[in-house]
């Protein structure tokens, strides 16, 4: 089994795509309700969906990057804005925090071994 893709509701799709592709994600689908982006690494890819002005999106997308220092600060030279600056979470995490155009909570991060494997995860199970 694997993940295909999230998908994350807009209220301006035109804003959202650039905003998407300013942050280095490949759009690869392109309608005025619907637009899909690929990774720069992996199989991964996301989705926008348009909604009405008014929408509820309690959910946190997290994108890593092994260069996350530099990608920040190429991210700021564009013009990015952060709600959170870079920080050493206690959960062995690097990461920020941004929004979206539509209000959509982004984390940045780079967790490296530990994004699978911290000093905590349990054993497997059958």
């Amino acid at each position: 089994m694997n993940l295909n893709q999230v998908i994350l509701p807009v209220n301006n799709m035109e804003s959202a795509s650039e905003f998407y592709r300013k942050l280095g994600f490949t759009q690869i689908v392109d309608t005025p309700h619907y637009a899909r982006f690929e990774c720069p690494e992996g199989d991964s890819t996301f989705s926008l969906s348009l909604m009405g002005e008014h929408f509820s999106n309690g959910e946190v997308i997290y994108f890593e990057n092994r260069d996350l220092d530099e990608w920040i600060s190429d991210l700021k030279a564009k013009g990015i804005e952060f709600e959170q600056e870079l920080t050493n979470e206690p959960y062995l995490w690097r990461e920020a925090i941004l929004r979206d155009p539509s209000g959509n909570k982004l984390k940045l991060y780079c967790a490296g071994e530990n994004r699978k494997n911290p000093p905590w995860r349990i054993g497997k199970s059958a």
